[in-house]
């Protein structure tokens, strides 16, 4: 059996030298460590998920599809045309609308023009009749009654000239009256009625016109279309999703923060957005923090869990693309540096 050299002095002073760069890489790992920690503690780390707001696209005005232009995953683009109803139906009511207006129309200039001049002069042909017809009756009336007094008339002679007389005077009273009216033409009340109806038929109108455009559906704005509903053909009532649009812009992210790290942050903080699919940096900031907490659990509120109060916060994506996808889990970086000088100048 063998014993054991004993080191040499050679030996023993490199052991030693090496114990000593061991013991200063360990030291200098240490202080790393220990800056990049400190360094850390001006970024605060928060999870999410991107938050893209869907909208469901629905005609106004009942009617059959006939036709469609988008299809699932189609991008489309504001002011676009993506389906359309049978129009027939609400051209025939814009024509009927616009014929009810002309008649309104006609009436109220009818009204304001008044009379026509032929109109006057018959009205002034019959005053000039009944004045004839009461100047006979006045004198037939005087000539009977001065026979009367001779005998050569009877009292009932001398009462039919009196009605007669009577009768002529009231025809001419009602001519006169009748001239009057065509002279000054319709009164102000006429014309003001003439006017509300004519209101009303350009309300109709406006109606009309409007239902005949809500015949196409228009994209409201910039987005993806994720969902189809209907196809032409399809009877549609009012208000009854036809599409479901993505919006492209904007792009939330919807994260959580705790109560003990809720004086690090404050809204228009700028933050990080990073996602485990690509190496992309998005840029954002905070628009919203929500006044309201929340445990987690929510069920349960002991004093031991209420280290597990979170706020909902909202980022506003700045630079957000296809990459980010909605209920996508992302990884929120806020400066709590620039968030605190934000804090200090808001108050």
């Amino acid at each position: 059996m063998k014993t054991a050299t004993p080191p040499t002095g050679k030996t023993r002073w490199i052991v030693l030298a090496i114990a000593v760069i061991a013991a200063i890489a360990a030291g200098g790992l240490f202080v790393f460590w220990l800056m990049h920690d400190r360094g850390n503690d001006n970024v605060l780390r928060l999870y999410g998920n991107v938050d893209i707001r869907e909208v469901e696209l629905a005609f106004r005005q009942p009617g059959r599809m006939t036709s469609m232009a988008s299809d699932e995953g189609d991008a489309v683009t504001a002011g676009t045309v993506i389906a359309r109803l049978d129009a027939t139906p609400y051209r025939e009511k814009l024509a009927a609308a616009e014929a009810e207006l002309s008649v309104a129309q006609a009436e109220l200039n009818k009204l304001r023009s008044g009379n026509r001049p032929q109109e006057i002069a018959q009205a002034t042909e019959r005053v000039r009749r009944a004045q004839a017809s009461s100047r006979e009756a006045e004198r037939d009336f005087g000539r009977q009654s001065s026979l009367l007094e001779s005998g050569a008339s009877s009292q009932r002679t001398v009462d039919i000239a009196r009605a007669a007389r009577d009768r002529a005077s009231a025809d001419l009273a009602s001519a006169e009256a009748a001239l009057s009216l065509a002279k000054d033409g319709f009164r102000r009340e006429d014309i003001a009625a003439g006017k509300a109806r004519v209101a009303a038929a350009a309300a109709a109108l406006a109606q009309a016109r409007t239902a005949l455009a809500d015949t196409e559906l228009v994209a409201p704005s910039d987005g993806i279309v994720i969902a189809r509903v209907r196809e032409p053909g399809s009877m549609v009532a009012s208000n009854t999703a036809v599409y479901t649009l993505s919006l492209r812009d904007p792009v939330y992210v919807r994260a959580y923060v705790s109560e003990p790290d809720l004086g690090r942050i404050a809204p228009g903080a700028s933050v990080r957005v990073l996602t485990d699919s690509s190496d992309k940096v998005y840029r954002g900031q905070i628009g919203f923090i929500s006044p309201r907490a929340e445990f987690t659990p929510k069920t349960v509120e002991t004093t031991d869990l209420r280290t597990d109060l979170v706020y909902r916060l909202r980022v506003v994506v700045a630079d957000a693309d296809e990459g980010l996808r909605q209920g996508m889990p992302v990884t929120v970086d806020v400066d709590t540096a620039r968030s605190a000088d934000k804090g200090a100048s808001g108050r």
